[in-house]
């Protein structure tokens, strides 16, 4: 595997410091990652769904945090001590964590399992603050006017 060197990303950019170290986590790992299968769907604008096929999980057997913009996803089986023989056994039942990394002001709003599947939804709420806004354009005499009253 050919190596990618992120170093000019680092020099170049300010305020994206999670930006290179994503990138470096996803290049390295991702292509070794396939097991539970997964879809990411944009539903709308700001609203996304992510579905695990979790299949032979239990509720209580999942587990789904967010911490520093990182939804982490784990499954974790019961030791099962059955005295079963199987000629083939292709259900997966191993444990596993799945980590999305997720945008700037983007949160969990729900998780529900059915059918096997774990579906979470996810929304962009961005502040008030951050949105776009039209400033109105006024006439130049009055602009000039306020200048002149807020400079005597």
């Amino acid at each position: 595997m050919a190596t990618i060197d992120l170093t000019p990303l680092y020099r170049s950019t300010v305020g994206f410091d999670r930006l290179a170290p994503m990138l470096e986590t996803a290049l390295r790992n991702d292509h070794a990652a396939t097991y539970p299968p997964y879809d990411i769907e944009v539903i709308n604008e700001n609203r996304y769904a992510i579905t695990i096929a979790v299949a032979g999980f239990d509720r209580s057997e999942l587990d789904i945090q967010v911490e520093k913009g990182v939804l982490t996803l784990r499954g974790k089986k019961d030791a099962a001590t059955s005295d079963r023989r199987y000629l083939h056994q292709g259900i997966a039942r191993r444990g596993f964590e799945r980590k999305f990394n997720l945008a700037d002001h983007v949160e969990v709003t729900n998780a529900s399992l059915q059918n096997g599947l774990l579906m979470i939804s996810l929304v962009r709420e961005i502040p008030e603050a951050m949105k776009p806004k039209n400033i109105p354009i006024s006439d130049t005499a009055a602009v000039l006017e306020g200048a002149t009253e807020q400079s005597a």
